[in-house]
């Protein structure tokens, strides 16, 4: 259960609700100036929990955990503002909360380069099959070495790279990519500016051709009903075997049981994958492969970056209740009611 903390003034200061645990001198930050319900056990609440905890709060920070709809809102009558510690927020039911008159807020820019920085990582160890080789050596299999016969990884340098889903974070695996000599080709719901192109060194291509053409299929794109299975068997079809597919983006994006049969009839040559459909649930079908990594949604998870994004989150919420509006808001049209 929440704590709730400085009960001495409670009745003077607003109430919030700090739905995950977050660093302590950020909480701290916060108790200035408001009653908080806290959860630093940083246990995930139930649907029917979360309802409870949202009633007679002004404020709340949330992550990807909570989900935010009318069933959540139903009994927050004084909530006016749910601020995620994301940049995704496929977590909130945005029409939802804006006919509730609640602002919605994410947390933008902050992330992109620790987010790119990573996505870099898993498509390098994915394609030099790392993890698997850390396995190999642990399993005291490295005396069976020869040169044909350790495992043998797919090169990036002079390679071609494709990104679907060309925002901030895709702009920017596309520069590092530049620095291997890498082709990059794109696909996005809009085309970029000639002088954004120009920046990444990018080409634009349909998806049909990314899937065809790229050695590196890298997924930055949001989630949202349209983009559910963006890549399922059928595109993966159109991928060649050499190639490795990285989701980067959302959990849903893949269709996880269709790209596990893939990688195990060797379809394609791996994947790496930070996020998950039902995580933290995996599919049990990934667990038994060799040819993907797998890692827990910690693309930007450095101290400095979610420090930034815990910060950003709170001037989200504290804007919010003070009257003006947040920096980074998703739904502008509550302000307008």
């Amino acid at each position: 259960m929440t704590t709730e903390t400085n009960t001495q003034t409670a009745a003077k200061k607003p109430k919030i609700l700090v739905a995950r645990a977050i660093f302590p001198e950020a909480l701290a930050k916060l108790e200035e100036s408001f009653e908080v319900r806290s959860n630093q056990e940083d246990r995930i609440f139930s649907p029917e929990e979360l309802q409870k905890e949202l009633a007679g709060v002004v404020g709340a920070l949330v992550a990807g955990s909570e989900r935010i709809d009318a069933s959540a809102l139903a009994q927050a009558k004084d909530l006016k503002i749910v601020a995620n510690i994301s940049v995704g927020y496929n977590n909130f039911d945005v029409s939802a909360m804006t006919a509730a008159g609640v602002l919605a807020t994410n947390t933008p820019d902050v992330l992109t380069d620790t987010t790119a920085d990573f996505g870099f990582a898993l498509l390098m160890a994915t394609a030099r099959r790392m993890t698997e080789s850390e396995h190999w050596v642990r399993a005291g299999h490295w005396d069976k070495w020869s040169i044909v016969n350790n495992p043998l990884g797919m090169d990036l340098h002079h390679s071609t790279i494709g990104i679907i889903g060309m925002g901030r974070i895709g702009q920017g695996i596309a520069q590092r990519a530049l620095g291997f000599g890498m082709q990059v080709i794109y696909h996005n719901r809009s085309r970029l500016l000639e002088a954004d192109e120009k920046a990444c060194g990018a080409s634009y291509v349909s998806k049909e051709a990314l899937l065809r053409t790229a050695d590196h299929v890298v997924l930055v794109l949001p989630y949202t009903p349209e983009s559910h299975h963006t890549i399922g068997a059928q595109e993966i079809a159109l991928m060649k075997p050499s190639a490795t597919l990285i989701n980067l983006a959302r959990g849903g994006i893949v269709d996880d049981l269709a790209l596990a049969q893939a990688l195990k009839e060797k379809k394609i040559f791996a994947a790496g994958l930070d996020v998950f459909e039902g995580e933290p649930e995996v599919n049990p079908e990934l667990l038994k492969l060799s040819n993907v990594v797998l890692t827990p949604h910690i693309a930007s998870a450095t101290e400095k970056t979610r420090r930034a994004m815990v910060d950003l989150a709170i001037d989200n919420l504290c804007k919010a209740l003070e009257g003006k509006r947040p920096p980074s808001l998703i739904n502008a049209e509550v302000l307008k009611a």
